[in-house]
């Protein structure tokens, strides 16, 4: 498993972006999210939030996505950055 080291975020709050700011979690998956389209694309954008997660392998994350129609391309790579700037670390027990 993955975790983060320090606070960081990507992107911005201009219309069609989004701003995702990362910290270290411990309790799993936490995403908080803010959208202006949350009523019809808030379960979409969690998902692409969580999978892409999932995908990196990171388990324990804190997520804050402040979103302004921000489409599924840009969401991944907000996210990518962000994790990138979080200084991304290997667990001490999950490493050989």
């Amino acid at each position: 498993m993955k975790s983060v080291k320090r606070v960081a975020q990507a992107g911005t709050l201009e219309s069609s972006d989004i701003m995702i700011i990362v910290e270290p979690g411990t309790n799993g998956l936490r995403v908080d999210l803010e959208s202006i389209v949350e009523k019809q694309y808030g379960q979409a954008i969690r998902k692409t939030i969580t999978d892409t997660l999932k995908t990196l392998g990171i388990t324990d994350l804190n997520v804050k996505a402040i979103d302004k129609g921000a489409l599924d391309y840009a969401i991944r790579a907000r996210l990518v950055t962000a994790l990138s700037r979080a200084d991304i670390v290997q667990r001490r027990e999950d490493q050989p």
